[in-house]
């Protein structure tokens, strides 16, 4: 990290020079969401100050909601915590957007493939059909909500990748493909352990579970579109799970 040093006689009290350097450091990612900061003795020895400054910072931003004091195992930096509605008109950028968070979205990796079983069995196509694989990764200011991996038939969205790439909005890449709106058809949840992979993709501990939706998109005829696996880093997702209407 950086190098600090209190600036003694500045008026400024040292808890508050060692709060804001601390609150700096969280914003531009240097402390990451989930991770551990350093003890108290480190702290001290690091800013040159006593134990009791030190903990007077951390106090601080603990109750600004930045950090996370847990007794018995240390302080960390707190997940910010997303509602995620899912019904059926799930759209990551509204989402984000509706709390007063800034949306983005990473391509992680694509390719086109021979479609698996399983994949042309909720697409709807003969095994071995091409279809697109995008990974991706979904920020809200910065910090990964999720990771998913989607399948789309390669001959109806010839030009996805691009689109994607310049948008980060797979909204948009459909839209440009005449998709302009699209429903959720079912939706699976389960919490399990991340992969390596997975952790180092939404930056928190491999220790920490993840929620995991399977689900299908389908276009206003009904056609399957989208199927998709998403990976979000479960101490920064509520997932609401919305009933759907009566019919009339």
């Amino acid at each position: 990290m950086t190098a600090f040093e209190i600036e003694r006689g500045s008026g400024v009290a040292a808890w508050r020079q060692i709060e804001t350097c601390l609150r700096q450091e969280i914003a531009g990612g240097k402390l990451k969401p989930g991770e551990q900061v350093a003890t108290e003795a480190r702290l001290s020895e690091r800013f040159g100050v006593n134990r009791h400054t030190v903990r007077r910072a951390l106090l601080a931003l603990s109750e600004a909601g930045l950090l996370s004091i847990e007794q018995g195992r240390g302080t960390f930096v707190r997940d910010q915590v997303i509602d995620y509605p899912i019904g059926s008109r799930t759209r990551f950028s509204e989402i984000i957007a509706a709390q007063d968070h800034q949306p983005s979205g990473q391509l992680v990796e694509a390719r086109e493939l021979a479609a698996p079983a399983e994949v042309a069995r909720h697409l709807e196509v003969r095994s071995g059909t091409k279809v697109l694989r995008l990974d991706t990764l979904s920020l809200s200011d910065g910090v990964p909500i999720s990771t998913a991996s989607n399948w789309f038939p390669a001959r109806r969205f010839p030009d996805l990748v691009e689109v994607f790439s310049e948008t980060g909005s797979v909204t948009a890449a459909l839209t440009h493909h005449g998709v302009g709106d699209y429903r959720r058809a079912w939706t699976s949840l389960v919490a399990r352990m991340p992969s390596r992979r997975d952790a180092d993709l939404l930056r928190q501990p491999p220790n920490r579970p993840i929620l995991v939706t399977d689900s299908v998109n389908t276009d206003n005829a009904g056609k399957p579109i989208q199927f998709g696996r998403t990976r979000f880093a479960g101490e920064r997702v509520q997932v609401l799970l919305r009933s759907q209407p009566a019919s009339a």
